[in-house]
């Protein structure tokens, strides 16, 4: 990555996997071509036995099984081609299964006169060896159907008979491969334009896209197969993509723990969290950056929740301000719990204005900072001019994002990329807009998409686990945007293992605060 440096695994998974946004592929594919002189039509050729592959295995599978119950299944297949390459791969894929045997009909929505070089060159390929092109949908039954209309071309809503194409397609009873991408999502958003195919398997090329990961495009997917056609990083050149996932387990991201180390090796954390009716909000806070591995956990909070935060949370210190602790503290969170209170404001105000640690603000930090003016101005100055600058950390959901930027949270749910990125450069911070998909960027552009984690999470305190979790990880590893990556990654794993025991309906905040440490002794799923 040209932009954040990304740490080698140690034992040879790889990191990453790049999210790529329509421009970014087409101009990978593109170098792959023009660049490494690998031809446009043999990347194409490739793309084509790779979804030829995943039909003739499902059909394989299905005529073994049928075959010890006396059945025969069918092998009618329907192509659906648009005008633009991903028809041409459509195309090339029914000529491929023309030649295995199979039944197939050819759609093609678009004029062929008015055909590209590259499906120009499939249609006649393809008539060669028998194929009948129509311009419309034949009638008849089919067992499958290839989804080639749009791909990653699509910017716009489908029309007319485009999108009767999609709905006709989604009303059939048959197993449905979507090349590239369905029809109808958006390849960076994940947004549905107008209409989209449901379908049951897509066959992406060289590189996961954005849209396959976010909502609603995720719910269009089916199970999705990276193919590798000979499309790889070589071709980023010196503009590799701004986004990214992790595919490595966790515990190869987080740094080794010294053997000889002791409690203040690991981190000595302040929290400025809880309230006089949130004490709960302090607990859960204080008890995700244990389970993160942080040596010391002091909470600054009122005097009247001292003894059940004790009682909750014994291996924690409790102080009455933040003024008399911040020289204690290696790195401060603020925020869970925090309330909107002037003495709130006054210990967030000693916070901004007073100390220099790297900083992780959650919650009611970012709401009282949003509602004034003058104090959020003086957080962009200091962090703009870099003798002033401090390390970092915003965790808003959209809501809180909502305040800092003064808009509708409407607003925010449709760019989340996009405003977390301005914030990010804005205050030159890490910043995370929470979500189903929560999305963290850097000041340098650099996006990371997190996709563990499930609907369990949605429950109160489940912020506040995160923002102990960050913080704590803000103490070991100088990089802010690599520990909130990483913090969020590690917290979905956590909601993960516990739905897996409690159940997503069922789940509490607490069960993901206590499932941590469960996470980091077993080697957890990859999520790509």
């Amino acid at each position: 990555m040209n932009k954040c440096v990304l740490p080698a695994s140690g034992s040879g998974h790889p990191v990453v996997c790049w999210l790529l946004t329509a421009a970014e592929m087409k101009r990978c594919d593109s170098n792959t071509s023009e660049i490494f002189g690998v031809p446009s039509v043999v990347l194409m050729e490739r793309a084509a036995l790779s979804c030829v592959d995943v039909i003739v295995s499902r059909q394989k599978k299905l005529e073994e099984q049928a075959g010890q119950l006396g059945l025969h299944p069918k092998r009618r297949v329907l192509i659906a081609a648009g005008g633009g390459n991903n028809g041409a791969d459509g195309i090339a894929i029914g000529r491929l299964l023309l030649q295995e045997g199979y039944d197939v009909s050819f759609y093609l929505a678009s004029d062929e006169e008015k055909a590209g070089e590259l499906l120009k060159l499939q249609l006649h390929a393809a008539k060669a060896y028998g194929a009948v092109i129509c311009d419309t949908i034949p009638d008849g039954e089919y067992d499958i159907i290839v989804d080639a209309l749009f791909g990653i071309g699509l910017c716009r809503p489908a029309e007319g008979i485009y999108r009767e194409a999609i709905e006709w397609i989604n009303a059939q009873d048959a197993f449905v491969l979507a090349v590239d991408l369905p029809s109808g999502i958006e390849t960076d958003t994940g947004a549905v334009l107008g209409c989209a195919v449901r379908a049951d398997v897509t066959v992406t090329f060289g590189f996961w896209k954005r849209g396959l990961l976010f909502y609603p495009g995720c719910n269009y997917t089916g199970k999705v197969i990276c193919a590798q056609i000979g499309i790889t990083e070589d071709g980023f050149l010196d503009q590799t993509p701004e986004a990214f996932t992790f595919t490595a387990p966790v515990t190869e991201l987080l740094p080794a723990r010294p053997e000889d180390g002791n409690k203040g090796t690991f981190g000595k954390v302040l929290l400025l969290a809880g309230s006089e009716t949130m004490a709960g909000a302090a607990i859960l806070c204080g008890r995700g950056a244990f389970y993160a591995g942080v040596g010391m956990v002091k909470l600054s909070c009122p005097t009247l929740i001292h003894p059940v935060i004790q009682t909750a949370l014994p291996e924690a210190m409790t102080a009455d301000s933040v003024e008399a602790s911040a020289s204690w503290a290696d790195v401060i969170g603020a925020g869970p719990g925090l309330s909107l209170s002037d003495r709130a404001r006054k210990e967030l105000l000693f916070v901004l204005q007073q100390t220099l640690q790297p900083l992780v603000l959650d919650a009611d930090a970012i709401n009282l900072i949003a509602k004034d003016e003058a104090l959020l101005q003086e957080l962009i100055a200091h962090q703009q001019n870099p003798a002033t600058r401090r390390k970092l950390i915003l965790t808003p959901h959209p809501g809180e994002l909502a305040r800092l930027e003064g808009c509708a949270i409407e607003e925010i749910l449709k760019q989340p990329v996009f405003y977390a990125k301005k914030w990010a450069n804005r205050l030159q911070a890490a910043v995370l807009c929470k979500g189903a998909r929560s999305i963290a960027a850097s000041p340098d552009g650099s996006i990371y998409i997190n996709r563990s984690g499930n609907s369990g999470m949605a429950v109160a305190g489940s912020g506040d686990v995160l923002t102990g979790i960050v913080t704590a990880l803000l103490s070991t590893i100088d990089d802010p945007f690599w520990a909130l990556c990483i913090g969020v990654y590690l917290h979905g794993l956590a909601g993960d293992l516990a739905a897996h025991t409690k159940g997503e309906y069922s789940m509490t905040s607490n069960d993901i605060a206590e499932a941590v440490w469960a996470v980091l002794v077993k080697q957890e799923k990859n999520y790509v």
